[in-house]
């Protein structure tokens, strides 16, 4: 029986040993395959093959005036040459802005002192990349040295306040702008904090434009068939109409300034 059970015993550690073993080969060939794909695929882009026909790439914008979200499609016109369409979601901020703390440390929001509006950019825009120098091998940094132009609509949202009024002696709650609050002299009115983003989207009003920038794109991953990199350079917007965004400070229609964009992709 002792000697029954030993070559069972036996034959199991032999079965998962083998099993063990082709389960580590497998892997093991999937890594080579990957490795020398990759190999030829360098060797190609050496030898001056167009291999990748596409990008995507997400990214996160901050600027000297604002912050957002970022979208890039590529078609890869050469080795050296990318068409893009890029889509971009932003909050501009004025530099005048105050943020007054709220008494209620717990429950309390803060407000931007006579803050008018928050004012959002849906930006679209076709351009071209160009590479200027390539990673040389899998460990190097590629950059390229961009240009896009194309067209945006501004949104203003009324910036809105929770405020008690002399005229309701119950105390309630009400929200108002501070447009509203300053045109009003026969009343008193105790600011309680932010009324919140998602109120005064019944009011909004819409400013065409235009958008235009340039920059220089560093690209540090390892390889070739994913993006991480960063993106810095300048900007221009253009609205046809000036905008409002805090109370006694000249409203504009150019915004111009720079950003910096992190972003993670792939190339097909």
């Amino acid at each position: 029986m002792i000697f029954f059970t030993s070559m069972a015993f036996d034959c199991l550690f032999a079965s998962d040993l083998m099993a063990q073993d082709s389960t580590y080969n497998s892997s093991n060939n999937n890594r080579n395959a990957k490795k020398d794909r990759i190999n030829r695929m360098l060797k190609m882009e050496e030898d001056g093959d167009l291999i990748f026909n596409k990008h995507n790439i997400f990214g996160i914008k901050l600027s000297t005036d604002g912050y957002g979200v970022f979208f890039e499609k590529g078609k890869y016109i050469s080795n050296s040459k990318t068409r893009i369409l890029q889509f971009e979601l932003n909050e501009i901020r004025s530099p005048k802005e105050k943020r007054i703390p709220s008494d209620d440390i717990f429950f309390g929001s803060s407000v931007i002192a006579y803050k008018l509006n928050n004012f959002f950019q849906l930006k679209a825009s076709i351009g071209e990349e160009r590479l200027i120098g390539g990673k040389g091998n899998k460990n190097g940094v590629a950059v390229t040295w961009l240009y896009t132009a194309g067209v945006g609509l501004g949104i203003l949202k009324p910036y809105y306040v929770n405020s008690t009024i002399s005229s309701d002696p119950s105390g309630n709650t009400h929200q108002y702008t501070f447009a509203q609050i300053l045109a009003d002299t026969v009343n008193t009115y105790g600011i309680e904090g932010a009324a919140g983003i998602l109120v005064g989207w019944g009011h909004i009003s819409l400013k065409p434009g235009l958008n235009a920038k340039t920059g220089m794109r560093f690209d540090y991953a390892r390889f070739n068939t994913s993006i991480t990199a960063i993106e810095t350079g300048i900007k221009a917007e253009y609205y046809f109409g000036d905008i409002p965004m805090v109370y006694n400070v000249p409203s504009k229609a150019l915004y111009f300034g720079g950003y910096v964009t992190i972003m993670f992709g792939g190339r097909k």
